[in-house]
């Protein structure tokens, strides 16, 4: 999820000027409805747009907003400030923002609850999945593989079986605006980690494995390679697997492209499901007209986007319905309701 901003400066320069531009609002006053930022592209996003409700600037004060994780008995959301290496709350009782965390060297990027309510983070600064227990204490899910060091844990979800799979792309790893700078001690890959705390490699034929979610059905799990600005062969796009005996995965294939045509191919980072199947993708490093959140049905055609002035870097379902979509982009926490119902716990 979090990505190498050198790499993608450089390379988001020249496309921004050739993107279209978005609609321009001022973020202070009211946008007229429909919003037009919402946007539908093929007629199956219809049922979920819905006329008059607005995408919404909830908070702006962060360096590199990530990890947006709804808490249903809390009814708040948690997300990561990488480099301020803290953790902020949203309250939706009254929208108050508040610093949950300040953690020495953590830098967590994404999180997740599990089906106890625990919180997990997935830290850069680490390089470890921990998991904030109700006395206070952390408990570290994994930090080594094989006898070696994880890269930078990045993304991740929880399975009704109680295990915890996650992507190891070691971002965090590449410079120390978000972790530790230091080398990568094993290949880019796919985690799994039983109840008793066995950790199994599900894959690594993917170049930087980094958003992560399941099918509604959990019969499938989804992945995002942003191993592009790494990799210069490798496609910019969203993988799937099938999920055989709740463990293991078989037919690793593309599923869907980020290129849009008329705008250019930027990166997908975290992704959601729906409760229809729906894949919904925060994506960015391309300019107006792209950064924001795309929507792609289960048959990986692009069906809408959401455009946000800043690179978006996560996304969750969250609210009291699940129906409302929290979106990371960049320096600011955005949120929009939908017709969608966001299909996990988290």
């Amino acid at each position: 999820m979090s990505l190498h901003r050198r790499n993608f400066l450089a390379a988001a320069a020249g496309s921004v000027s050739a993107a279209l531009a978005q609609t321009k609002r001022d973020w202070k006053n009211p946008v007229g409805y429909p919003d037009p930022d919402i946007i539908a592209i093929d007629p199956r996003f219809n049922k979920y747009k819905i006329g008059n409700t607005p995408i919404q600037r909830l908070y702006t004060d962060c360096l590199w907003a990530e990890g947006p994780a709804w808490n249903g008995s809390g009814k708040y959301l948690v997300w990561s400030d990488i480099p301020n290496n803290r953790q902020l709350r949203w309250i939706e009782d009254d929208g108050h923002v508040s610093v949950i965390r300040h953690e020495s060297s953590h830098n967590s990027n994404g999180n997740t609850f599990d089906y106890e309510g625990r919180q997990i983070s997935f830290e850069h600064g680490t390089r470890r999945v921990a998991r904030y227990e109700y006395n206070g204490k952390v408990t570290i899910i994994a930090d080594k593989f094989e006898g070696k060091r994880l890269n930078a844990p990045n993304d991740g979800a929880v399975h009704p079986d109680g295990s915890i799979w996650f992507t190891d792309p070691g971002y965090g790893a590449l410079m120390t605006y978000e972790g530790n700078k230091g080398a990568l001690e094993l290949k880019e890959a796919v985690y799994r980690v039983d109840k008793d705390g066995k950790i199994t490699k599900l894959t690594d034929e993917i170049y930087k494995p980094n958003g992560l979610c399941f099918s509604p059905d959990y019969k499938k799990v989804y992945v995002a390679d942003t191993g592009a600005t790494h990799y210069p062969k490798a496609p910019k796009n969203i993988k799937v697997w099938d999920i055989a005996d709740g463990k293991t995965l078989r037919n690793g294939k593309h599923f869907c492209s980020m290129d849009l045509p008329g705008k250019g191919a930027g990166l997908a980072d975290g992704i959601r499901a729906d409760t229809d199947g729906n894949i919904w993708v925060g994506a960015g490093w391309v300019g107006a007209g792209y950064d924001g959140v795309h929507i792609f049905a289960a048959d990986g055609v692009r069906i809408g986007q959401i455009l946000l002035p800043e690179i978006c870097a996560n996304i969750c379902f969250g609210g009291t319905k699940r129906n409302r979509l929290f979106m990371c982009g960049s320096q600011s926490l955005y949120a929009v309701y939908t017709e969608a119902i966001g299909a996990h716990i988290c």
